[in-house]
């Protein structure tokens, strides 16, 4: 048993669970409410790889768009701690980690905030109360900055936080000015921003002074508090506009206080970590960890227990909340951390990576570490462990072969005489294999190469790229949006009332009065026709904004004065704005008229969203426990994603679509009701769609069980057999309206995710009826005689039949059949083309038999199965039986279009100036096509019947001239 080098560091007074709990039971104490962090995986927010911050799940209180709906709503002050991920993207410390005591790309954020309510001075008064009375740290070990302010951007020092710090009694020389780069933070490239002061401790203390290593990166002087005063919205680089109000945005590094409190030098050396090294000492059989950094950790033993238990809190967090190893965006991200920390594993601890598991080793001691704050992971630990097992046996293999293919690199860059390794295929083994590249440069310098270093980063930075997901896939053009600064307007300014459009799920044909008109992004009293991407705003609307998977309804508000297309429907903050195109007339403020959406349109999308839920009932019968986690409803299709690790068979698709058409055929009533979430949340069965925030009180619909019976007893276990959903879409009264639904697609879009395509109503009905119609088809076939028509035929099926939409189930029937017919076909053709060849080698054996001349030159026609086996296997009995003579073959079937020739040249002929190409150009020159080969053989294909005569004569003559 190896040895210990330094003793573990004794906890004193903190563990990192009671910094937690007086964290936030402080602020609680003061008014905050407690929010349960948001997952690692913002699924309802596309600009962002992974939540960074604390602040992310209240983005639409910043932006001023919370929809009344919500359970943020109204909410003024709220304290959590927030799980993050920063790796990738704009905020990304992967690189970092291992490297010093205090990087991590996951970390707990503890963080309060306040929503137009208190500001800069109670914020940092609960600042300065909780570090120096709570937490009782060292007042004169504190230092804190302020915007110094920013000439360029037009912007004061904020002086106000400075006389403030200076009011609770901080020392002048501990308060420091600070850039923009440090003290003005940003949301992005637009939105919501303002000044910051930050908070830094000085670990050593002993009255020196640290202010010149405050934002130095010295790990003895560590930021550990940020407050963010955000009173602007910035509108462009040059821009910023006051916001309507005022927000406060703190954040602080829990990790980074736990250390503090407990006393010691690395976050690495708290309780947060030391479970976790101690685990990883036992699985790796390596020697205790010895707190070293840098070239002190000669054998990187040290580093690699930073790497891997940093690396197993990431993995596991975002794989229990949906993240799953891949090539893309996150996903790509977190196959990159898997496969950092899998090689020092390898590397360093001597760890056989693909024989043995490690991370799902060291997950069971996180996850019984965090359990009580946690428990997302214990529920999720087997599905955690089966990704993390998979994805070290697949870098296992692609390890060992991005070795072989650096050595192949290598004898190939030797062989050519250079001394530089090309760095894009350098760059290629890590991001495709894993390959490390300190170990390629390191095998590189071995090997007395140096790497192409400009053709590397290029191609590094390409590869970047590919792991940034792109903010806004919808074509924001077409739609009118209404920013922080119009929402502001409409409530304060034009004291414009909310939207009520709760007659979306009972009444159209509505009327209502415009309230307000958004063009070219300001509101105006009037519109006249022609106008495009023009916004009203009613008050009060039957149409259904785009929410929850569900696409919008169009449709039509028309009144005396005008006629108004709707083209796009969204919500904003509690307002519906119906974006479209004004087709006549004047619209106005204060019009009166008839909203109306397109039923057409809504009836087909509100059976496709009863689907889903129908649909999600059936999956859980027939796979067990899945879980929703994406969905899409139109028109057209529904579409539903779900967790379940391998491809469902057709014996399982067979049962799900069985189900969901029982279901259906039932004719059982679809309730709703709104209910308190608590409630909700406690209903046996009730399904939600994994990572989404809801509203109380939540609409839960149900099939076939009123809802408040469901709310009455909630845990009653018969509920299980009935679909329950959190759903605020639009469905049809009952379930035999949806008449029919058939799966048309199933297929895998990331590791342990699977999405199933499906149709409803008339669409399916339709689907049936083509499936009919290609069995019908397929019945014509079979009795189709043997020939060109039938072949083209063939030809025709097996491309609309894979292309056309159709059930799996029917589709598999249906190409199981075909490939029957199309089999027997084949050998059809087969049979047919051993006829004509033998039939042409016949005629060459006969002529050569009776013949003394030593070549040929001869067109057949009438040979149905003209091609170039014919051709080949004429020359190759040439090649091989008449060595001595040479021939010009020209075969066709002039009634079918088909025209192939070939030429074998003997060498004697070869040998007087006559080539086989030769033979073959002077033939296409006449007929048309193409031809090549090479030696004795060449052969060719043509199209121009009316000139074979004239190839023939023109070959003849060659032949005569030189033979």
């Amino acid at each position: 048993m190896p040895t210990q080098l330094t003793p573990l560091t004794k906890i004193k007074k903190w563990d990192a669970n009671s910094v937690r709990d007086t964290y936030i039971n402080y602020f609680k104490a003061n008014g905050h409410r407690f929010v349960p962090s948001s997952p690692v995986i913002p699924f309802e927010d596309p600009t962002l790889l992974f939540t960074n911050a604390g602040m992310n799940q209240y983005k639409p209180i910043f932006l001023g768009i919370i929809d009344p709906s919500s359970d943020f709503y109204g909410l003024e002050r709220a304290v959590n701690s927030q799980k993050c991920i920063r790796a990738g993207g704009k905020h990304n410390d992967l690189e970092d980690v291992g490297k010093d005591s205090y990087h991590h790309t996951f970390f707990e954020m503890l963080g309060n905030w306040s929503f137009g309510d208190y500001f800069k001075e109670k914020a940092i008064f609960y600042a300065w109360d909780l570090l120096t009375r709570e937490y009782g740290l060292d007042p004169g070990r504190m230092y804190v900055t302020y915007f110094e302010g920013d000439e360029k951007l037009g912007l004061e020092p904020d002086l106000e936080s400075r006389d403030i710090w200076l009011k609770i009694g901080l020392p002048k020389d501990h308060i420091l000015p600070g850039d923009a780069k440090d003290n003005f933070w940003e949301m992005g490239d637009k939105g919501p921003c303002g000044p910051c002061s930050e908070l830094h401790y000085d670990r050593i203390g002993g009255g020196r002074d640290a202010a010149h290593l405050v934002n130095k990166d010295d790990p003895n002087v560590l930021e550990i508090w940020n407050i963010v005063f955000i009173q602007f919205n910035r509108i462009s680089p040059t821009e910023l506009k006051t916001l309507p109000s005022k927000h406060i945005d703190t954040g602080m590094g829990f990790e980074r206080l736990v250390s503090i409190l407990q006393d010691v030098k690395s976050n690495y050396d708290t309780d947060i970590f030391l479970p976790l090294f101690e685990a990883i000492q036992e699985i790796a059989n390596v020697r205790y960890y010895g707190r070293k950094f840098g070239k002190d950790d000669v054998d990187m033993i040290d580093t690699s227990y930073r790497v891997l238990a940093d690396h197993v809190r990431t993995l596991s967090f975002a794989i229990a909340e949906g993240g799953i190893p891949n090539n893309e965006g996150r996903g790509y991200v977190l196959r990159r951390i898997l496969r950092r920390g899998a090689r020092y594993a390898r590397k360093y601890l001597k760890f056989p990576i693909g024989e043995k598991p490690f991370f799902s080793l060291l997950f069971t001691t996180l996850a019984k570490q965090v359990e009580v704050i946690f428990p997302e992971l214990q529920k999720n630990a087997d599905f955690i462990k089966k990704v993390m097992d998979e994805e070290e046996l697949s870098f296992a293999k692609t390890l060992d072969k991005g070795e072989k293919l650096f050595e192949s690199h290598v004898k190939n860059c030797i062989a050519t005489g250079y001394k530089m390794l090309d760095g894009k295929e350098l760059w290629k083994l890590y991001d495709t294999f894993g390959f490390p590249v300190d170990l390629t440069q390191l095998m590189a310098d071995e090997a007395g190469l140096t790497i192409d270093q400009e053709s590397f980063e290029q191609a590094k930075k390409l590869s970047y790229e590919a792991s940034k997901l792109k903010a806004g896939s919808q074509k924001t053009s077409e739609i009118v949006i209404l920013n922080v600064h119009a929402l502001d307007k409409l409530q304060k300014k034009l004291n414009i009332t909310k939207t009520n459009d709760s007659f979306k799920y009972t009444t159209n044909n509505i009327n209502a009065t415009v309230l307000a008109i958004y063009y070219d992004g300001s509101f105006v009293n009037e519109a006249d026709s022609g106008s495009n991407n023009l916004g009203i705003i009613l008050d009060k609307t039957p149409f259904y904004a785009e929410s929850g998977g569900q696409e919008c309804d169009t449709g039509i508000f028309f009144s005396e004065n005008c006629e108004f297309q709707v083209t796009n429907v969204q919500r904003y903050g509690g307002y519906i704005l119906h974006t479209g195109v004004l087709r006549k007339g004047l619209i106005s403020v204060k019009d009166e008229g008839i909203a109306s959406f397109d039923n057409s349109r809504r009836i087909p999308i509100n059976k496709n969203h009863t689907g889903t839920h129908v649909l999600n009932l059936a999956l859980r019968k027939t796979l067990g426990e899945t879980y929703q986690r994406g969905s899409s409803v139109s028109k057209e299709k529904l579409r539903f994603d779900f967790s379940h690790d391998r491809s469902l068979s057709l014996e399982e698709i067979s049962n799900i679509e069985g189900r969901c058409n029982e279901e259906i055929d039932k004719n059982l009533f679809v309730y709703y009701a709104d209910i308190e979430l608590p409630v909700a949340k406690k209903i046996t069965g009730i399904r939600s769609v994994f990572g989404e925030t809801y509203p109380n009180p939540v609409r839960v619909v149900s099939i076939g069980i009123p809802v408040e019976d469901l709310a009455s007893d909630p845990e009653n276990p018969d509920w299980i057999n009935y679909s329950i959903e959190c759903c605020g879409g639009t469905h049809v009264t009952s379930t035999i309206i949806i008449k029919k639904m058939v799966i048309t697609e199933q297929v895998g879009i990331a590791k342990g995710i699977r999405r199933i395509t499906a149709a409803s109503g008339n669409k399916a009905i339709e689907i049936q009826m083509l499936s009919q119609h290609f069995s019908e088809r397929i019945e014509f076939l079979t009795h189709m005689k043997f020939g060109d028509a039938k072949k083209k035929e063939l030809k025709q099926f097996k491309a609309e039949l894979s292309t056309s939409s159709l059930s799996i189930l029917d589709k598999y029937e249906l190409t199981k059949r075909f490939n029957e017919i199309d089999k027997e076909f084949k050998y059809e053709v087969k049979k047919v083309q051993k006829k004509d060849s033998d039939q042409v080698l016949s005629f060459i054996k006969d002529y050569f038999s009776n013949s003394k001349k030593q070549y040929l030159v001869k067109y057949l026609n009438g040979i149905t199965s003209s091609n170039l086996k014919i051709i080949n296997d004429s020359l190759n009995y040439m090649e091989h039986h008449q060595p001595s003579k040479s021939i010009c073959l020209i075969v066709g079937d002039e009634a079918n279009k088909t025209l192939v020739h070939g030429s074998y040249i003997c060498n004697e002929a070869t040998n007087k100036g006559l080539k086989a190409l030769d033979v073959s150009s002077l033939v296409s020159a006449h007929v048309g096509g193409k031809s090549g080969g090479k030696g004795n053989v060449c052969q060719g294909t043509g199209m121009h019947f009316e000139y074979i005569d004239e190839a023939v004569d023109e070959v003849t003559k060659l032949f005569r001239e030189i033979l």
